[in-house]
């Protein structure tokens, strides 16, 4: 189990969708959380940071302002993330850059960029985690969204390897992958416009999911254990 009270959380990517839930459901949790989105229009208050993750500083800067801020951290949520659609010989160089860069250079930063202040975390005596969302794609890559498969897969990838690096220090690594959930991340796609995915997961559920295995201490989250 993880006592997330007092616990200081970074969630990147908390301007909406699936982040903004968890970073409110970790509060309730009775963690602080430090927000952080790219789009200056969609934060504000105290513990809220722009940090565009695909700078290759932005991951950096942004344990360095929870650290001078609160002194330490406990938790690291990536929640950013960008879609794009559309058959694979017709993605643009754009569009591909986009989504490598956001949805696995970023993140892949980020978690570099933590691992001493949540080593330290650690060797306080506390129960520090990190929490990936690559998605049920990269399980199962799909038909018409191969590059965004493809970067979520290597997200994917990077937690699998890493978390077993980390968990030598105390950190645990969570990676969750549900599947299509109606956060309005396909309306907001790069490129293409999104198929019919059928009944969507329900983004209040899919947060509370995570949220719940962040807390009883789970390792893995595949698409399976967000199946109703």
């Amino acid at each position: 189990m993880t006592d997330l009270d007092g616990a200081v959380v970074l969630v990147a990517g908390a301007s909406g969708g699936l982040g903004v839930r968890v970073a409110a459901m970790l509060e309730d949790e009775g963690a602080v959380v430090v927000r952080a989105a790219r789009r200056p229009d969609s934060l504000s208050g105290p513990g809220a940071y722009l940090a565009d993750l695909r700078d290759p500083s932005g991951g950096a800067a942004l344990v360095r302002s929870a650290l001078d801020e609160h002194g330490r951290l406990d938790g690291v949520v990536v929640a950013a993330g960008v879609v794009a659609f559309g058959a694979a010989k017709d993605l643009d160089d754009d569009t591909l850059d986009e989504l490598v860069a956001t949805n696995a250079l970023g993140p892949i930063r980020l978690l570099r960029d933590a691992h001493a202040a949540l080593a330290q975390s650690a060797v306080a005596g506390r129960k520090p985690f990190v929490v990936t969302i690559s998605g049920v794609v990269s399980e199962a890559p799909t038909v018409g969204m191969a590059a965004y498969s493809a970067s979520k897969a290597a997200l994917a990838a990077f937690v699998s390897a890493a978390g077993r690096e980390y968990r030598r220090d105390g950190i645990r690594v969570l990676d969750a992958r549900p599947g299509h959930t109606d956060t309005g991340l396909a309306t907001r796609a790069v490129a293409g416009q999104a198929p019919s995915f059928g009944t969507a997961l329900d983004p209040d559920a899919v947060a509370e999911r995570i949220v719940r295995a962040i807390v009883d201490g789970e390792k893995d989250l595949p698409g399976s254990a967000f199946s109703s």
